[in-house]
Order: C-alpha cells, then sequence, then structure tokens
C-alpha cells in the first residue's frame, strides 16, 4: 500500500496533463523501463545512452511531430546506435539488437501514447485504454486463481490459464464499454471495438514480457515498485495497448 497509494495518486496527474509535462512523466516511465531491460541483459552490454536518446527524440517527435516524425527518428536510431555501439570497449551485435529491443518495445510505445493524448478526446480514450488494460489484468488474475484450470502457455508463464486470459478479456472490453457510457463524445460500437482491441493487445503484452524475463532468468523486472515489482512489471500490458488504442482512435478520428 505504501508503495500502490503514492503510484495511483500521480498517475491521474500525468493522464490529465497534456503536452510537455506527459511527455515527460513518459520519459522518467520509460527510462526505468529500459533501465529494468537493460539490467536484465547486462550481459550483452546494451549501449544505454543510444537507448535514452532515442527514447528522447522519440516522445519529442510524437509530441511536436506526427507518425511521420516518429518514423523519422526510428530509421535515425540505427546509424547513431551504431556509431555508439563503436565506441564501447567490446562492440557486438547482441549490443545493439538488446538496446533496439528497448527501444523499440518501450520507446515506441509511449511514444504512441503521446500521439493518442494529442489526438481529439485523447485525454478521454487514455483513460479508457488504461481502465480497460487494468481491469483486464485484474480480472485475469483472479479469474485465473478462482476457474483456472488449463495452462495457457506454461513454458512462458506457469501460472496463467486459459480461464484467467478469457475472464481478463471479457472484463476489459466491459471496461472500456462502461468507462465510454461516461463520454457523450463516443459511441458504444466504437467504445467495443476499443474495448475489444485492448483486450487482445493486453494479454500479449504481458507474455511478452513474461517471456523476457524468463529468457533473463528473473523472476521481477525490477524492485521500483517494491512488492509489485518493476516499471515493465506494471506496464507491460500498456505498451502494447497503447499502440492498438492509438490506432483504433485514430481510424475513428
Amino acid at each position: 500500500m505504501l508503495v500502490a497509494i503514492p503510484a495511483i495518486a500521480v498517475a491521474p496527474f500525468l493522464v490529465i496533463e497534456c503536452g510537455l509535462v506527459f511527455a515527460l512523466g513518459m520519459m522518467v516511465l520509460g527510462g526505468a523501463c529500459m533501465h529494468e531491460l537493460y539490467g536484465m541483459y547486462e550481459r550483452a552490454r546494451p549501449v544505454r545512452l543510444a537507448g535514452l536518446i532515442a527514447l528522447a527524440a522519440l516522445l519529442l517527435a510524437a509530441l511536436y511531430g506526427n507518425q511521420f516524425q516518429v518514423l523519422l527518428v526510428a530509421v535515425a536510431v540505427l546509424p547513431m546506435l551504431f556509431g555508439l555501439t563503436l565506441l564501447q570497449p567490446r562492440p557486438s551485435v547482441a549490443s545493439m539488437a538488446v538496446t533496439l529491443l528497448g527501444i523499440y518495445w518501450i520507446g515506441f510505445a509511449l511514444a504512441h501514447a503521446v500521439l493518442l493524448r494529442g489526438l481529439p478526446h485523447g485525454l478521454g480514450i487514455v483513460i479508457d485504454v488504461l481502465v480497460g488494460t487494468f481491469l483486464g489484468d485484474t480480472g485475469a488474475y483472479l479469474g485465473g486463481r478462482t476457474f483456472g484450470r488449463r495452462p495457457l502457455a506454461s513454458h512462458i508463464s506457469p501460472n496463467k490459464t486459459v480461464e484467467g486470459l478469457l475472464i481478463g478479456m471479457a472484463c476489459a472490453v466491459l471496461g472500456v464499454w462502461i468507462a465510454g457510457r461516461y463520454q457523450e463524445w463516443l459511441p458504444g460500437t466504437h467504445a467495443l471495438v476499443l474495448g475489444l482491441g485492448v483486450a487482445l493487445a493486453a494479454p500479449v503484452g504481458d507474455l511478452f514480457e513474461s517471456f523476457v524475463k524468463r529468457e533473463a532468468g528473473t523472476k521481477d523486472s525490477g524492485g521500483l515498485f517494491g512488492a509489485h515489482g518493476g516499471a515493465l512489471d506494471r506496464l507491460d500490458a500498456v505498451m502494447f495497448t497503447a499502440v492498438v488504442g492509438y490506432y483504433i482512435w485514430a481510424a475513428y478520428t
């Protein structure tokens, strides 16, 4: 509770704020996530400076530009990373690969969160995506504990079950739809489509991070949130739902 309550208090502030404040908040969270990822794969000697530069550039491109500027940054990242890798004591392809994983997994996701926040009614959609993501995660956990019988992906995450997945997906769709009922500008069908996108993307993000941790041989990505684990543990699903949420809402607007 000592960790969760302050986090719950800060989260609405970051979501409600727009522009540079929101982007800076994403920078802090993204930096924490990259620190955890690169720490798990320290043996590959990731180029941390390149990851942070790329993260900042992607967020600024999303804030002051659009998808095209984000793509330009993504293209420029590779030669920049190559140059910084060559300055390392022992440059390697593995170093670049792990660094790029952080850039494209974390950097792109948070850049899409900034892009989504900048769309018409972006604040409301960000809230809907977060509500669906976290309700789905809670529903999957409680549903799996109560009704779980069939393992979902035992070689990646032994505790996840098919029953938990289905209950979590239903909670995600229902959560977004109910949140949308308080937004008169969001038609019910749009809310259902957005909820379905969140419901499909969130479990993939969760399994993705579980796979990354299992390959690294660690249970939690870090200890930033105490017993709740690290930043990646809390934001793994959001890394995927923010991207899906952006493209669904961009299509509607």
